[in-house]
């Protein structure tokens, strides 16, 4: 039974408080195929505000965008065959256009890597060309068997960067440096501190040598892997023989890199912050910072408050506030307020004829930290500073409270798999133990309690005393990071 405000608790039901709250606050919705999902206009925005945010930071880094076709032969997925493993169960393919059979089937793009290769294979000559440093917006399709909006979906949107490089050493530095950057977005702006590091063999991406990934820890204190870097070395440059010139005038493969995030970002907002009243948002990616709600009884009120709220809505705007004035008739200020709670509005200016008279507004946060004051006036003269100082210092708070909720969830130096499999079937989290680096070992331990290595983490995850065995008892290899995860 859900709460008296028709939303499932977190603690009762997490999976039916999500699906709720991308129904209520109107994120998402279902459409004809399985699988796939209409992105709302609210929802959109929110994926807007991130393309912008990441668009920022990789024309920052030198990247430029481009845009491949959705479609490629088969064949073409065929000639990496470890790729062409790895994406098999999820491919969807075209054997008719019309009424007629194609000569050779077409695969709806899962990743791009066998798109992009065999063309920007005519754009370099020499290593003048080098480095070739891409990105695209774009759609692709993987067939899944289980779909939850944003987070699994048979189709989703993404951005995939694609690079290629004179060496060895450039291409890790990149596929590096892009990890960073996705962290740094991550934290600054959607306020989820994420955990950094190395994906073992068995989960890396198919066709890649190496693969990094960003791990956020979400509210029901599982992991979700928020975004990914690979490191391709030269096997998709052999498979499509994408060759330069060097300087001494040999022909060498070039080095590639790809790295993408998703649509995916959204489920781990929704995830990462918010609460048994609905959605919470970080201010820096709220569609809308702001909501004014003009609170009156009779005529003669409502057009005193109205612009007093007009008024506000106009300062706050030119401030570079994301604002709404919500003038609704027919329906009473306590609605509204329920409304963009449930949408995870970070802030709400209310407006009566008391406050007209008083020259202030009344600010309600959204969050607070624990023992803050929820509500105070903020005079009208004052809003173009105080309002934007007050979404700064929001953010900040949501940023903290979600590092200490992960760091009171994580786990460390544990060689038991007894106590492992206690903590993962119950308060979960991350736990950090030893692995001897068997994968034979890495996949007894998954299937035993669900419970995947997320990641070998990098030097400033690690912990001052890693342990020192294995779950299974062997000397351990290095430290890892595990979790039960979506």
């Amino acid at each position: 039974m859900g709460n008296d405000r028709g939303l499932t608790p977190q603690a009762e039901d997490f999976s039916a408080w999500y699906n709720e709250i991308v129904q209520q606050a109107e994120l998402a919705g279902h459409t004809q195929v399985r699988g796939c999902m209409v992105i709302r206009p609210y929802g959109y925005r929110i994926w807007e505000l991130i393309q912008a945010g990441l668009d920022a930071r990789f024309k920052a880094t030198g990247h430029e965008n481009a845009y491949f076709p959705l479609f490629l032969p088969k064949s073409a997925l065929d000639r990496e065959a470890e790729h062409v493993e790895g994406f098999a169960p999820e491919t969807a393919i075209v054997t008719h256009a019309g009424r007629a059979e194609l000569e050779e089937p077409l695969v709806v793009r899962p990743t791009s890597e066998a798109i992009i290769w065999p063309i920007v294979r005519d754009w370099i000559q020499s290593y003048r060309d080098l480095p070739v440093l891409l990105n695209q917006w774009a759609n692709v399709v993987r067939w899944e068997l289980r779909t939850r909006p944003f987070l699994r979906t048979t189709e989703f949107l993404w951005q995939e960067g694609h690079t290629a490089h004179a060496s060895e050493a450039e291409a890790e530095e990149e596929t590096r440096r892009m990890l960073g950057v996705y962290r740094s977005f991550m934290q600054h702006e959607m306020a989820m501190p994420v955990l950094t590091g190395r994906k073992t063999e068995s989960e890396k991406f198919a066709g890649a040598v190496r693969t990094y990934a960003t791990e956020a820890l979400m509210k029901d204190n599982r992991a979700l892997q928020a975004g990914t870097s690979h490191n391709l070395g030269q096997n998709f440059a052999r498979a499509f023989d994408v060759r330069y010139q060097t300087e001494d005038g040999e022909h060498e493969f070039v080095w590639s890199t790809s790295w993408g995030v998703s649509t995916r970002l959204i489920g781990a907002l929704i995830m990462a912050h918010g609460d048994d009243t609905g959605l919470v948002l970080p201010p820096r990616l709220a569609p809308y910072q702001c909501v004014i709600v003009p609170i009156w009884r009779d005529e003669d009120q409502r057009t005193e408050v109205l612009e007093a709220g007009e008024q506000a809505r106009t300062a706050l705007a030119a401030a570079g506030v994301r604002v709404r004035l919500d003038g609704r008739e027919g329906m009473n200020p306590g609605a509204k307020y329920y409304e963009w709670e449930r949408r995870g509005v970070p802030l709400r200016l209310e407006v009566g004829p008391r406050d007209v008279a008083a020259g202030q507004l009344v600010s309600v946060r959204r969050f607070t930290p624990e023992g803050g004051d929820r509500k105070r006036p903020i005079p009208a003269g004052e809003l173009g500073t105080a309002v934007p100082a007050l979404l700064q210092s929001m953010q900040e708070e949501l940023l903290e409270g979600a590092r200490a909720r992960r760091e009171a969830n994580t786990h460390r130096g544990v060689t038991s798999l007894e106590t492992f499999r206690a903590i993962v079937e119950g308060p979960g989290g991350f736990v950090f133990t030893g692995w001897c680096g068997d994968e034979a070992c890495e996949n007894r331990v998954k299937e035993e309690t669900k419970a995947t290595i997320r990641v070998l983490p990098d030097e400033e995850f690690r912990s001052a005393q890693p342990a020192d065995r294995c779950l299974c008892g062997a000397p351990s290899v290095g430290e890892v990071v595990r979790a039960r995860a979506y």
